[in-house]
């Protein structure tokens, strides 16, 4: 088999997306079929065989180091889903992602991927982290807003004591599709509201580096989700702001649908929010999505790990066709350190 890896494609389209700021990028030709019998080993052939498409699409000058990519493929089993995807950034390949979802929704409705059915229509994702079940509002045949349940969410570890800048500070470790480090602002003296972004930034990624260096995680079904994703910073005039640095210093718009879940199960594990209850958040970017427990659910080692309803909307920013020139210097793409 010749290596894809050796040859883009010399045109490839794509539809984009926002939810709450954060872009998603929707590719919708010229991306090879990645080979794999699951989503996780199509994630895999896709880091080591098709990266430059990533690239060529994420960073620039066609994207930005903050670009953030959706590639539909085939689920795992048709039954259990309607589509499987995998998701791109600035570093590689998430398992989970709650703002592309939410987008994925309005797309798989309006793309008739699914058949539309008012006033809601349901579907299933097969995504990295697992299978999300999807519900679009659909009237006077036009999708709205969008809610999923994710996978279940859980409190990994809790009041992980670490340093930063010569400081200890006591962090959470929590699991929503992906493995997150929450921690109020406050702590590494930040403020979400006040901060300069690029202090914000550098807090974040401090925190990040150092749980990396102090926790070992282990996801209960599969080695490829045990990793740290990112870190969220907490507070404001609301507890429930958000400032979320991702992979490779990458800062999330929105509230971070995956962020979401697992702050409705670090607020569960507290005692701070019940089954059913709702919870708004917001980002700096003064977007908002909504967290519910649909339920607790026994998963691997944990007893009360919770399935979490998330809702937003999502919004169309138009389509493109990228190419290249054969003689570009800088055809396959590229990111700036920030």
């Amino acid at each position: 088999m010749a290596d894809p890896e050796k040859k883009v494609a010399k045109e490839m389209t794509t539809c984009d997306m926002h939810t709450g700021g954060e872009p998603l990028r929707i590719v919708t030709s010229g991306y090879p079929r990645p080979q794999g019998k699951t989503i996780l080993e199509k994630r895999r052939f896709a880091e080591r065989h098709l990266d430059r498409y990533r690239k060529f699409l994420m960073g620039e000058p066609r994207g930005h180091r903050d670009m953030y990519g959706a590639v539909l493929v085939e689920p795992e089993d048709p039954e259990a889903a309607d589509f499987g995807v995998l998701f791109l950034h600035n570093r590689g390949y998430s398992t989970m992602c709650g703002h592309a979802v939410l987008a994925l929704g309005r797309y798989a409705v309006d793309r008739k991927l699914v058949a539309p059915v008012s006033p809601e229509t349901p579907l299933k994702i097969h995504c990295p982290c697992g299978v999300v079940r999807v519900f679009v509002r659909y009237e006077n045949e036009k999708s709205g807003s969008v809610r999923f349940y994710g996978v279940p969410s859980f409190v990994y570890q809790s009041d992980v004591e670490i340093s930063v800048n010569e400081e200890l500070v006591k962090v959470d470790v929590v699991y929503g599709g992906a493995f997150y480090v929450v921690v109020p602002a406050r702590a590494v003296k930040c403020n979400v509201e006040k901060s300069r972004y690029q202090d914000l930034v550098n807090a974040a990624s401090s925190v990040t580096e150092a749980v990396k260096n102090r926790v070992t995680l282990q996801h209960p079904e599969d080695p490829d989700l045990s990793y740290l994703y990112g870190t969220i910073l907490t507070g404001g005039t609301k507890d429930e702001k958000n400032f979320c640095v991702f992979a490779d210093r990458q800062v999330d718009r929105s509230p971070t649908g995956s962020g979401v879940m697992a702050r409705m199960a670090l607020l569960h594990h507290r005692g701070s929010v019940s089954v059913d209850q709702t919870k708004v958040f917001s980002s700096f970017a003064g977007s908002v999505m909504t967290g519910r427990i649909v339920e607790t659910v026994k998963y691997g080692p944990y007893p009360a790990a919770v399935v979490v309803e998330v809702s937003g909307n999502a919004y169309y920013t138009g389509s493109h066709r990228f190419f290249y020139e054969d003689d570009d210097p800088l055809k396959d793409g590229f990111f700036l350190d920030n």
